[in-house]
């Protein structure tokens, strides 16, 4: 009995592990080609479950998702013959599962290797095309556009791939360039920057002329206006003086005559010289009569 027992345990052991072997599952983020014998005999197997038959089919998974080729940075020369250093990367995805798997044998790092090759010959050649400043940042985008497009139809035919975008990272000079380059710009900017000033002193010396002009004609027409002004008040006091004479010359010229001794002995110490009959004593010896 209990060998009876063993057996039918080991069949049904030996049953599990063929039904294991058996059955297979993709999923829905995988490509998978079935070999028989290492000949392909379902190119794109879909997602799920499904059965093979052990030891005569192999089953090679791939994966379908997005994958990112991080490139190198390579040396490439421009239209002017001026050397850069661009770092880029690719977006890339498989579409044709049985020419990937012809192409590369399944192998990823392969895979990334020949696409990088490709990168970077249609890089060079684009580049090329290009002066400096399209590459930096005149016509970046059509470049990539450009190269995306010639290279799509490429490995979609030599690989099986499909390139979904590539796009540059970093766009630097050589070192062993970039410190000329470097005082090239300066030179350029002080330059500019001398043109800037002589402009400006230019442009203060003008501004200043021009207002020193300005203050001169509004100086000199103050000027005639305050002499306008005052030949009229000179012209009233004149006549207010005269009018005011008019009515009692005697006491007029009494007034003028105390304003007179009044500022001529304002100081102790000044000295007059004249004659006792002199008209400047005139009321002065009328009051001694």
């Amino acid at each position: 009995m209990q060998g009876k027992t063993g057996f039918i345990l080991a069949i049904v052991i030996v049953a599990l592990l063929a039904f294991s072997s058996s059955v297979y599952v993709v999923n829905e983020t995988e490509r998978a080609v079935k070999l028989k014998f290492g000949e392909v005999v379902d190119a794109d197997v879909s997602p799920g479950l499904h059965f093979k038959v052990p030891f005569m089919h192999k089953i090679r998974k791939f994966d379908a998702r997005i994958l990112t080729l991080d490139a190198r940075p390579e040396r490439f020369l421009t239209l002017e013959k001026k050397s850069l250093i661009i770092d880029s990367y690719a977006k890339w995805r498989i579409v044709d599962v049985q020419k990937y798997y012809t192409a590369t044998n399944g192998e990823e790092m392969r895979t990334q290797a020949l696409l990088a090759q490709r990168i970077n010959d249609g890089l060079r050649n684009e580049v090329g095309e290009r002066d400096m400043h399209e590459v930096v940042s005149g016509r970046r985008d059509e470049l990539m556009e450009n190269l995306a497009d010639k290279l799509n139809e490429v490995a979609l035919e030599e690989l099986g791939i499909e390139i979904v975008d590539i796009r540059v990272k970093q766009v630097d000079l050589p070192q062993d360039v970039r410190q000329s380059v470097f005082d090239r710009m300066n030179t350029e900017r002080e330059r500019e920057a001398r043109e800037h000033r002589s402009r400006g002193q230019e442009l203060a010396e003008g501004i200043r002329a021009a207002a020193d002009r300005e203050k001169v004609i509004i100086e000199s027409g103050a000027y005639r206006e305050a002499e306008a002004i005052r030949g009229e008040g000179d012209a009233v006091a004149a006549a207010t003086y005269a009018k005011a004479y008019q009515r009692d010359a005697e006491f007029y010229a009494f007034w003028r005559s105390l304003k007179a001794y009044e500022k001529s002995f304002a100081n102790k110490s000044d000295i007059l010289l004249l004659k006792p009959d002199s008209d400047f004593f005139k009321y002065m010896n009328s009051q001694g009569k």
